[in-house]
């Protein structure tokens, strides 16, 4: 059997059957779900890899990717840092110091945690920072606050807020709590709550003079790598073993980003059974076809076809059917990520999630992963009608039909 005649037989089983309108239904119905199945996987995807996305986004800038730690010692010095930037000029480097306080202004107060940074080198590894900053910070006892802190407290532009910190001073009657004023010249919005309402920066300076700290020791440096998880080991072996340590963002967040990929996992294998379930009715389509085809099979085996030839057919028919419609969800799901990215279809509460705009994001691998798997249970569930085909008693078929 030729070529030209097995592409003539599938276009003539690909055509609607007036005799068996069920059949072609069912096989429009299997086009229809596999499409839909794949434009679910795509979406649903994407949406958990954006989603995935700006959460890391946001910790890499608010926690950084690496950070120092003294360990033994009580701070990081200064000739460690001097160290660490000539040894690795692709990375950025920022040293700090940090102290509880308490900020108040007027009648209204509220708690945080207070950051003392060199202005440049913090500017260039915090984007959010360095919007903040905009070049409006003039002396050391400036202050930047996030959103949440300048609304509770109530600041304005060049207000003086008093910071009342965690270590006490002496004097004669007791101890007394240390207080400053500060200038508030700026807030940030990282759009995450837990930041926003309690993060403030200072120069390194101020805490420096106010905590009477060494101007060559700091509590820690935090650091901006491109490629956190391979840098963590370089920088590793720079340190002195048992004085500071280093520890990266997915280690101070890993139960939630695992979480999330536990999530996202479970959401790819139960929007596959959609997929799972389109190809039961390519099964049943194909069977049915098989089944009202049995006289013309049986004629095709007695001329001379192989069963490799009818299997082909069968098994054509059947990929055919799940294919375009792989193609089809494939197409579907673009679309909707593209209408989703460019108009405001769906939005989402800002102080819930950080962002009021739906991320969008198809990561390669899982549009990857989703094809494969959609091929996959096509092709198998092809296969079985096809090898049914092959089965048919000729001499029966044809003494009774």
């Amino acid at each position: 059997m030729t070529n030209n005649l097995v592409n003539f037989i599938i276009k003539k089983y690909l055509k609607y059957d007036n005799k068996n309108p069920f059949i072609s239904i069912t096989a429009i119905l299997s086009f229809f779900g596999v499409a839909i199945g794949v434009m679910v996987l795509i979406v649903s995807m994407s949406i958990m890899n954006g989603v995935s996305k700006e959460f890391q986004d946001k910790l890499f800038t608010m926690n950084y990717p690496l950070s120092i730690y003294p360990k033994a010692s009580d701070s990081v010095s200064k000739e460690l840092l001097l160290s660490l930037e000539k040894k690795f000029p692709d990375m950025g480097f920022s040293p700090y110091l940090s102290s509880q306080v308490m900020i108040q202004k007027d009648q209204s107060m509220s708690g945080g945690l207070l950051f003392g940074v060199d202005f440049k080198k913090e500017a260039q590894i915090n984007k959010i920072y360095k919007e903040a900053l905009n070049n409006k910070i003039q002396n050391k006892f400036d202050l930047i606050v996030g959103s949440g802190v300048k609304d509770t407290v109530g600041l304005n532009t060049g207000d003086k807020a008093t910071l009342y910190f965690s270590s006490l001073d002496p004097n004669g009657f007791g101890m007394m709590p240390k207080m400053k004023r500060f200038t508030y010249v700026n807030n940030f919005k990282s759009g995450l709550n837990a930041y926003d309402n309690a993060y403030m920066f200072t120069s390194i300076e101020a805490l420096q003079t106010l905590l009477q700290r060494d101007e060559n020791s700091y509590d820690g440096i935090h650091i901006y790598s491109q490629n956190p998880m391979k840098d963590i080991e370089r920088i590793k072996q720079e340190l002195p073993e048992f004085e500071v340590g280093v520890v990266g963002w997915w280690q101070q967040n890993g139960n939630f980003f695992s979480a999330m990929e536990l999530e996202k996992q479970a959401l790819f294998l139960v929007l596959m059974l959609i997929i799972l379930i389109a190809s039961i009715n390519i099964i049943s389509s194909l069977l049915m076809t098989v089944m009202s085809r049995r006289k013309e099979i049986a004629l095709l085996l007695s001329m001379g076809a192989s069963e490799k030839e009818v299997k082909q057919i069968f098994f054509r028919l059947g990929a055919i059917i799940g294919v375009s419609g792989i193609i089809f969800g494939v197409i579907l799901g673009f679309i909707g990520m593209y209408l989703l990215t460019n108009f405001d279809i769906i939005s989402l509460p800002a102080d819930v999630y950080g962002t009021a705009k739906l991320p969008i994001s198809l990561d390669i691998l899982d549009f990857i992963l989703i094809i494969v798997g959609s091929l996959t249970i096509v092709l198998l569930s092809s296969y079985y009608p096809a090898h049914k085909a092959t089965k048919i008693d000729i001499l029966e078929v044809l003494r009774n039909e």
